[in-house]
This record gives C-alpha cells, sequence and structure tokens, in this order.
C-alpha cells in the first residue's frame, strides 16, 4: 500500500522577525506539512565557500520554536541536527520541550555530520564515518532513554547517564528522521528511524559532483536494499523522504536541464530521471512524483523555501494523496 504524499519546505537564508514569521505562515498557507532548517553553524567567508554549501542565517532550535508559535498546524524539523554540535542530553531535552511546547509538531532529525569544512572552521574534531555514525546510534539509545519511563539510565561509548528521569515528556512520539547515502547510515536508518531521508554520499566533505553523481536512479534502489537491511519486517513502516534540491518548475524544462546535466557530468536522461531533481510543468512533475512512489516508495519530498512557490500547485494536488 503506498502512502499518502507530504510536503516540506527546507529554509538557510531567511532573517530574524518579519521575514521568517512571515515564510513560516506562507509554508503552512500553502499547504506544506513542515517547514525545516538544516543544521549549519558558519556565515558568509572562505570556510562555507570552500564546501559549496550555502549559509544558515538563523540557529535551528530557536527558529524552529518560533516557527511553531505563529503557526498552527505546522510541523516544524531540522533536516538535520548534527549531533557533534551539541551535547546529547542539551539536545535531547531542548527537543523534547520544543515538541511539548508546539503540542506536537516536532519531527526530529538526526545526523552524523558531514561537512568537513565546518568542523575545522568550528574547532570541532571531525572523526571518520565509521566513528560518527557509531556516535549517532549511542545518541539514539539516549532518546530512548530520556523518552521512557523510570530513569533515564545509559552507558555506551559516548553516554553516561544515571540517576535521573528525562523530563519533558514529548506530546507524542517525535518522529525520528535519519538520512545519508551511504550503507552505515541507511542500515542504521533502518533499525531507528520512522522518517528515512535518501540523500547523498557525502564521504568527500562538500556538495559537489561526487555526492550528485552518488545518487542516480539506480544508486537509489541500492540504497534502499540498505534501508531493508537494517529495517527487516519493519521496512513498511517507514516513511520515505528526499530533498528535492534541484526543482524547476517550468513548461520549457529544456535549459535548466542541460545546465544541470553539464554541471554534474550526467546525461540529460539521467538528469531527468535523478531523484533529487523536478524538472517540468505541474502535470509533468506530479506524473513524476507518482513513478516514483510506485518505484522507490518516496512519499515525502523536501523543496527549496525558493521554489514553495512555484511548487505550490504540486503540494495542493498531491498532499494527502
Amino acid at each position: 500500500m503506498l502512502r499518502p504524499f507530504r510536503f516540506a519546505v527546507q529554509s538557510f537564508n531567511a532573517d530574524a522577525g518579519a521575514d521568517w514569521t512571515e515564510r513560516a505562515r506562507r509554508v503552512e498557507a500553502l499547504g506544506y506539512s513542515a517547514l525545516h532548517l538544516a543544521d549549519h553553524l558558519l556565515g558568509p567567508g572562505p570556510a562555507i565557500e570552500r564546501t559549496g554549501h550555502p549559509t544558515q542565517n538563523l540557529a535551528a532550535i530557536p527558529a524552529m520554536a518560533h516557527a511553531a508559535a505563529v503557526t498552527e498546524s505546522l510541523r516544524v524539523g531540522c533536516r538535520v541536527f548534527c549531533i557533534d554540535y551539541y551535547d546529547p542530553l542539551v539536545l535531547i531535552k531542548s527537543a523534547m520541550t520544543l515538541d511539548r511546547l508546539s503540542d506536537g509538531r516536532l519531527e526530529l532529525g538526526l545526523g552524523a555530520g558531514w561537512l568537513a569544512e565546518e568542523y575545522a572552521a568550528a574547532g570541532i574534531e571531525f572523526d571518520e564515518p565509521r566513528v560518527r555514525i557509531d556516535r549517532l546510534a549511542d545518541v539514539l539509545e539516549g532518546l530512548d532513554a530520556f523518552r521512557a519511563k523510570g530513569l533515564a539510565e545509559v552507558s555506551n561509548a559516548t553516554l553516561s547517564w544515571a540517576g535521573f528521569e528525562g523530563t519533558p515528556k514529548p506530546v507524542s512520539k517525535p518522529p525520528v528522521m535519519i538520512g545519508g547515502g551511504s550503507p552505515r547510515i541507511l542500515r542504521l536508518a533502518g533499525a531507528k528511524a520512522d522518517i528515512v531521508s535518501l540523500n547523498f554520499n557525502n564521504r568527500s566533505g562538500v556538495i559537489g559532483r561526487d555526492g550528485v553523481r552518488s545518487s542516480s536512479a539506480e544508486e537509489t534502489l541500492r540504497k534502499l536494499e540498505w534501508v531493508k537491511q537494517g529495517a527487516g519486517d519493519r521496512f513498511h513502516e517507514l516513511e520515505i523522504e528526499i530533498g528535492a534540491y534541484f526543482t524547476f518548475v517550468t513548461d520549457d524544462p529544456g535549459e535548466p536541464l542541460t545546465g544541470m546535466a553539464a554541471a554534474f557530468g550526467l546525461s540529460e536522461d539521467a538528469m531527468r530521471e535523478h531523484p533529487h531533481a523536478l524538472f517540468g510543468s505541474v502535470d509533468s512533475i506530479c506524473d513524476e512524483l507518482e513513478r516514483r512512489r510506485e518505484r522507490f516508495g518516496i512519499s515525502y519530498v523536501t523543496v527549496g523555501d525558493s521554489v514553495m512557490e512555484a511548487f505550490a500547485p504540486v503540494v495542493a494536488r498531491l498532499a494527502g494523496k
């Protein structure tokens, strides 16, 4: 049975005050299910320029709290929190507080981190992927203990908690989103997440051809197999999400399609069917999303805030169906 479609907006460059308030309200008014931030620390400068990643003006936790406060039903999230940027207990307690104060509207994205230059610029040690992913698994154990009844006692390689109960408890169990593009992280997501975000394999530590080419249609099928290996019998319970980073809603997609294909060294056919890209009219994009849901099980699609208005007719047609 196919899951109904959900759609979210991810925002990077909103400013504080009225701009962020209006953006959150507009996302809700357009019918999107959720508003996500990313979790990056760096403002403009040579460090972020070397990564190819956009800057992020607002810190995720207070921006999420504000967005929830100025909307009525919009879910709020971070796609995804980098656990290495926080003390795990502080992050989990903050997230559960946000869920309670928003009356259960949190989507909790957690990740192992990947942007090497950001780690270096902030003076944070950038461990090899195996170590970072194992640390994420430890933090997920802490999350379970914090939300459970009784004392939140955890002893693993990352956490040593004893003698306290986790409070506040969430209103309900906020869905946990985990994602990535490597076998190890996707097996963990399959085992522990509610929402699995299929993403680039960011082994290079920057955004570029390597990551995009690691996320073709064929590679996405491989990623789903890794998710299934981790999930086992619970795979059918998972919601599969993807970021449509390259979205062009237009009746004449030839120019952007050609440009994107050339930029990433792909054929136009490969770029057209790339799971992180959407090119074409509202009708053709709706048809393509339904095809991808059939092929990959992807029912949850996130677009950037720069295209949220143009993409809104797709949301109006498909959300909940």
